[in-house]
C-alpha cells in the first residue's frame, strides 16, 4: 500500500497498514562524530521494524543541514522510512522550498510541520520577514510545493500560548484542513488527557489518524524542565514515585519505563492509531518500551487471524 517505484512510502499508508504504527524520534548532533554515532544507533533500530523514524529541526532551525542530512542519509542507506521535522523559525518561504526541494530530490517525502519554538534567548515567536506566522500556512505550502506527506502536531494539554484548549483546537482543525495527513502528539504522561482531547478533536471534525507522544522518563530534572517547556503535567503520584529515587538514577529509569510500558498498553486497548517515542536519542529504555509493545502487538495480530472466518 503506498509503494512508489522510487522506493518511498508515505506514513499515512504504513499508518493505515501496520495500526497500531511504532515510531521514534532523535534530534541530530552538532558535531560530525556524535551524527555518525546517532546514524549507527538508527541503523541498529531496523531489526525492530519501525514504522519510521523522524528527525527533529533543533530550536530556531540551528540543525537545519544536520536534519537534511541525517533523514537523506536514513533514507539512502536504511530500510526505515525518514520523517524531517521542518518549521517556520528564522526562514522565508524561498528557504523553506529550497529544504523542500532538497528532501524532495533525496527521495523524503514525509514532513512534519512545526511552527517551531522560538531561537535561543527569544520568549516568544516572531514571523520571519517573507516567512509564515503559523504551522498552517507551512502545511499549505509544502502540500501545494510537492506531494508531501505532511503530519501536524498537536497537544492534549493544549499548546503552552494557546489561551485555552477551544482556540487550541480551532487552530489545530485549520491546520488540518490546510493539509495534514496525520498528527502526533506532545508527550504527556496521564492517558486521560489524551483520550479527553482526542474525543473534543473529533468532536469539531478531526477524523485523521493521531499519533500519542510517550517519553519514558530518564532524569527527574530533565523531565520537569521538559514538562515546563512544553506545558505537559506530570501526575502527582508519578512526580512522587520518581521524586523519591531522583539520586538513584537506574531506579528512575526504572520507574519511568514501568509508567510508559503502561501508558502503551492502555492506549492500545484503546484504540490509538499510533505511538511515538520520544528517544532523547538514548534508545535504551524507549527500546525495552518498544520491544514489549511489538510483541504485543505482534501476538494481538495471531490472535485476531486464528479467530476471523475462515481460519
Amino acid at each position: 500500500m503506498g509503494d512508489r517505484l522510487d522506493g518511498t512510502m508515505k506514513i499515512i499508508d504504513r499508518i493505515a497498514a501496520s495500526r497500531p504504527s511504532l515510531s521514534f524520534e532523535f534530534f541530530p548532533p552538532r558535531d560530525d562524530v556524535g551524527f555518525w554515532d546517532l546514524f549507527k544507533t538508527i541503523q541498529s533500530l531496523k531489526s525492530l521494524d519501525p514504522t519510521y523514524v523522524s528527525v527533529t529541526y533543533g530550536a530556531g532551525g540551528s540543525t537545519r543541514r544536520k536534519t537534511v542530512d541525517l533523514v537523506a542519509r536514513i533514507k539512502a542507506d536504511t530500510n526505515i522510512e525518514p520523517v524531517a521535522h521542518l518549521t517556520c523559525v528564522g526562514a522565508t518561504a524561498r528557504d523553506i522550498a529550497d529544504v523542500a526541494d532538497e528532501l524532495w530530490a533525496a527521495n523524503v517525502r514525509n514532513i512534519l510541520a512545526l511552527r517551531g519554538d522560538p531561537p535561543a534567548g527569544d520568549s516568544e515567536f516572531v514571523q520571519p520577514a517573507g516567512g509564515f506566522a503559523h504551522a498552517a500556512e507551512l502545511v499549505y505550502f509544502l502540500r501545494q510545493r510537492h506531494g508531501f506527506c505532511v503530519a501536524g502536531a498537536c497537544h492534549p494539554e493544549k499548546h503552552p500560548d494557546a489561551p485555552d484548549s477551544e482556540t487550541d483546537l480551532r487552530h489545530l482543525k485549520a491546520k488540518v484542513d490546510a493539509g495534514c495527513d496525520y498528527l502526533v502528539t506532545q508527550l504527556f504522561f496521564d492517558n486521560t488527557d489524551f483520550y479527553r482531547f482526542r474525543e473534543h478533536a473529533e468532536a469539531l471534525g478531526i477524523t485523521v489518524p493521531v499519533i500519542a507522544g510517550i517519553m519514558p522518563i530518564l532524569s527527574v530534572k530533565q523531565v520537569k524542565r521538559f514538562t515546563q517547556l512544553c506545558g505537559a503535567r506530570i501526575p502527582r503520584d508519578l512526580l512522587e514515585k520518581i521524586e523519591s529515587v531522583e539520586d538513584d538514577a537506574e531506579a528512575v529509569r526504572q520507574v519511568g519505563t514501568v509508567h510508559a510500558l503502561k501508558q502503551c498498553e492502555d492506549l492500545i486497548a484503546n484504540g490509538v492509531a499510533g505511538l511515538h517515542f520520544y528517544t532523547l536519542n538514548r534508545s535504551t529504555a524507549t527500546r525495552a518500551v518498544f520491544q514489549h509493545i511489538k510483541a504485543q502487538v505482534a501476538g494481538k495480530r495471531c490472535r485476531a487471524e486464528d479467530h476471523s472466518p475462515g481460519a
